[in-house]
């Protein structure tokens, strides 16, 4: 049995991507036309971002254990380019990932605890089950 430490991050998400997007995980409206944080520049090119977001945040919960949106805030920032002084670290968007996080939660993926976004059985066997696909079929 393989989990999610066994496989590639980026396969493990690309395919957690699709599942959650033929389940029908709740996309909100303004997705399609907002910034993900104050340091881009431009709204996200990829066709199915909130889909992709949202699995890469049900593989963030699971792997960091109870994580609170403050913390995924800063593990999804990124640097804002400056002209004249040096490039600082910016902290993303929390709308977002609290919107994401709550369609994870009615999904049952993810519940509140009190340290934070715990992953549930279910979503564990969600993820458990797409890394054993992928290593069956590598």
């Amino acid at each position: 049995m393989a989990n999610v430490y066994e496989v590639d991050s980026g396969k493990l998400v690309g395919v957690a991507a699709q599942r959650l997007k033929e389940k029908g995980i709740a996309k909100p409206v303004y997705a399609d036309y907002v910034k993900t944080g104050p340091s881009k520049e431009r709204i996200p090119s990829q066709k199915d971002f909130w889909y992709i977001r949202s699995a890469s945040l049900l593989r963030q919960v699971y792997v960091s254990g109870p994580v609170g949106v403050s913390r995924l805030r800063t593990r999804y920032g990124s640097r804002k380019g400056h002209v004249v002084t040096r490039h600082h670290h910016m902290r993303a968007g929390g709308s977002m990932i609290t919107d994401a996080l709550n369609a994870l939660e009615k999904a049952g993926y993810v519940k509140k605890g009190k340290q934070g976004r715990e992953i549930t059985a279910s979503g564990k066997s969600f993820l458990d089950k797409i890394a054993n696909e992928i290593v069956r079929g590598a």
